[in-house]
């Protein structure tokens, strides 16, 4: 005769780490209760559960209807590491969707997270610099962030974070920078920038020089590039063993080489014949931005001078596959071409 017993294993698929769901449209209600009990595990589970449920941006809409992000800015301030981090990290997920963003917006979680800057856990303050950088893909989301005060800190924090964490930052700045960049170069960000130029990360000098293309845009970037000694550095990367690290050099010449210090500056430093080997670069951006940096040189006499023998490489160009790289390519010829 068969006897009963009672396996001490959990049914199979079980994860005993997050919440139970509820059925249905119950299941958001029910984990937000939850993430404000009393009970720490019962709050660890209930935000185990909402990161899986956040990759659904219908889930997202609905987390934020109901009232979740307010339970997760009180979450911030737990006294408990993993609550902090999973509650961080389930902001950044919600970060990744449009709804998510616009919630953050709402909700003024921005301040909120804010205050976990400078939280002893490196995984937390990954997923805040995470969650800041999906915010900042959005304009309005990039002029959130500078409008609550924020730039002066992240550009501090450049200086200090892990090299993970500081590539996050600059995706962060180089966004913020593109919506404005006044409080930024009144916090020292052209020399943070220009010492990561240096650095042994390629993804850091990559994006570094990014940061610097975004903050030559304006008059006052371009004038603080100059003044700082950063467009010889930018030359030398011209010649980096990683061509979007060339690319992104060419692009921040572009900007810095529109007033004449800057023309002279990269002139003095030889950028043309790193530039024109750019021209022959399979990445569309570096032919672009080599062209049009290029084109600025090409304004000053000596400049021209230097590049009227280079025209053939240009007609070559006219014919790009990219339109925009012919377009530019044209625009060069005639400025080369172009006599007083």
């Amino acid at each position: 005769m068969a006897h009963a017993r009672i396996s001490m294993y959990l049914p199979p698929n079980i994860n005993p780490t997050q919440a139970a769901i509820a059925y249905g449209c119950r299941a958001l209600p029910k984990l937000n209760e939850e993430l404000q009990s009393e009970d720490l595990l019962t709050r660890q589970k209930a935000l185990m559960s909402l990161c899986d449920l956040m990759h659904d941006p219908e889930h997202v809409y609905v987390a934020i209807d109901i009232g979740c992000l307010e339970s997760l800015k009180a979450l911030l301030k737990d006294t408990n590491s993993t609550v902090r981090i999973k509650a961080t990290e389930v902001l950044y997920i919600m970060a990744t969707h449009n709804v998510g963003r616009e919630g953050f917006l709402k909700h003024d979680i921005i301040i909120a997270l804010s205050f976990l800057l400078n939280d002893p856990q490196t995984a937390c303050r990954k997923n805040l610099h995470l969650a800041f950088k999906y915010l900042a893909q959005l304009p309005s989301g990039a002029q959130g962030i500078v409008s609550s005060g924020l730039i002066p800190s992240l550009v501090w924090k450049l200086q200090r974070e892990e090299e993970e964490i500081q590539a996050l930052l600059l995706d962060t700045l180089a966004a913020c920078l593109l919506e404005d960049a006044t409080e930024a170069l009144s916090s020292h960000v052209v020399p943070s920038l220009k010492e990561k130029l240096l650095s042994a990360n390629n993804n850091i000098r990559s994006k570094a020089a990014y940061t610097l293309m975004a903050i030559s845009i304006p008059l006052e970037g371009k004038k603080q590039v100059w003044q700082f000694d950063v467009i010889p550095m930018l030359v030398h990367l011209l010649k980096d063993p990683v061509e979007e690290v060339r690319a992104n050099a060419a692009g921040a010449l572009m900007y810095a080489t529109v007033t004449t210090a800057g023309k002279y500056a990269a002139l003095d430093a030889e950028a043309i014949p790193p530039l024109l080997n750019l021209l022959n670069s399979t990445l569309r951006k570096a032919r672009l931005n080599a062209i049009k940096a290029l084109t600025m040189l090409a304004e000053a006499p000596e400049g021209r001078k230097i590049l009227q023998v280079n025209v053939p490489n240009f007609r070559v160009l006219e014919v790009d596959v990219s339109e925009a790289v012919g377009r530019a390519a044209e625009i060069a010829i005639k400025t080369i071409e172009w006599k007083p």
